[in-house]
């Protein structure tokens, strides 16, 4: 199996909501324009894409949708994770059935496994698929790290675990030493995606690509032919856009901001709400100080 799914950028996508469900036709003008500015790869129904309040028929219909749309213009990455280890597995099978070119599967939340049950876990979600899987480490979110050896240990068990979008920097370089070239190591965090590519990164996947995709493209872009002095300019340019969008809770700032640039992308389902008007305020500032706005 070929370890490389995309180099660059993918795009973390969000998820258009209305009243009666998924807005597809304003999905579909998120896919285009981020496809139309260089972007490497889509990531649908992950952390922003609000998939914890889709229910596993909504997941798998944007997955489809998206696969079809895309049309093999880009990989599609579908997010699929659960804490329920059997429901991971079945969630991954219906991925892979609606055509998703990989999985991105998280670690357990809540449940709070050791390594061992983190092995396990992996290997039974993976050995329910044939497409490749990157497994997804966010400890702010989930409440328990993958640490770099059970990576390790969960790609020589599992032939088809390629890589892992990566939200923990202090391990990043211990990842890349255990798994050599084996493994491709995603920043989970828009904030370290040049740093991260410095150690030997495949790209990022990206909340502020939602917005600014081809500034996003061209920053790791610049990584990857060894233009760091470009690269590193963007991502220091780019931080206080980077901090607006998670001044809140992500994705409540990023949804504020397409719908400010025209994108009916609606509001987070509860718990999630709108902005406090002080939030919104730094946000609409930082985007027209980066040149998102007007």
């Amino acid at each position: 199996m070929s370890k490389t799914i995309f180099k660059g950028s993918g795009v973390a996508i969000v998820t258009p909501f209305n009243e009666n469900g998924v807005n597809f036709d304003v999905l579909d003008e998120l896919i285009e324009f981020q496809i139309q500015n260089h972007t490497d790869a889509i990531i649908i129904t992950g952390t922003t894409g609000e998939a914890s309040t889709m229910t596993d028929e909504d997941q798998i219909e944007a997955i489809h949708h998206t696969v079809m749309t895309v049309n093999h213009r880009v990989p599609v990455i579908a997010g699929c994770g659960s804490n329920d280890t059997k429901h991971g597995a079945e969630l991954s099978r219906m991925a892979e059935n609606a055509g998703a070119d990989a999985l991105l599967s998280v670690t357990p939340y809540y449940n709070k496994t050791t390594q061992k049950g983190l092995i396990e876990h992996y290997k039974r979600i993976c050995g329910a698929v044939s497409v490749p899987v990157i497994l997804y480490n966010v400890p702010g979110r989930t409440g328990m790290n993958l640490k770099p050896e059970t990576v390790a240990s969960i790609m020589d068990a599992c032939g088809n675990v390629v890589g892992v979008k990566e939200c923990n920097f202090d391990q990043v370089g211990e990842i890349i030493r255990l798994c050599g070239e084996d493994v491709q190591v995603f920043s989970g965090e828009d904030a370290m995606a040049v740093p991260l590519m410095s150690l030997g990164g495949s790209g990022v996947i990206s909340v502020l690509a939602n917005v600014a995709p081809a500034y996003v493209s061209e920053m790791m872009h610049a990584c990857l032919e060894g233009d760091y002095q470009k690269a590193g300019k963007m991502q220091v340019k780019a931080l206080p856009m980077v901090s607006a969008l998670f001044c809140e809770t992500s994705p409540i700032p990023v949804k504020e901001a397409l719908n400010q640039m025209g994108y009916a992308v609606g509001e987070c389902r509860l718990p999630l709400t709108t902005m406090e008007e002080a939030n919104k305020e730094k946000l609409i500032k930082a985007m027209k100080e980066f040149g998102l706005l007007a």
